[in-house]
């Protein structure tokens, strides 16, 4: 399952990351920003799953991205 999860960092900023990777897809200053990037990346990547955790660590947001539309008509 594809998934993104934004959340507080240690340093202030928020990060998108895909649970069990050892490193952040993006790092962004505001919790919108890692909303709005997770967003994007879930939707060129075929959908998936957002989570977005409070500063408290628990979930406070869960939402179904769908694929982003392919521009090219043609398959391939």
């Amino acid at each position: 399952m594809n998934k993104r999860v934004v959340q507080r960092r240690d340093d202030g900023d928020w990060e998108v990351r895909t649970p069990g990777a050892d490193r952040a897809s993006a790092i962004v200053p505001t919790q919108a920003a890692g909303i709005s990037r997770a967003r994007d990346i879930l939707a060129g990547s075929g959908g998936g799953e957002l989570q977005v955790r409070a500063l408290d660590g628990t979930i406070r947001q869960q939402d179904t991205i769908a694929p982003g539309s392919d521009p090219r008509g043609s398959k391939g």
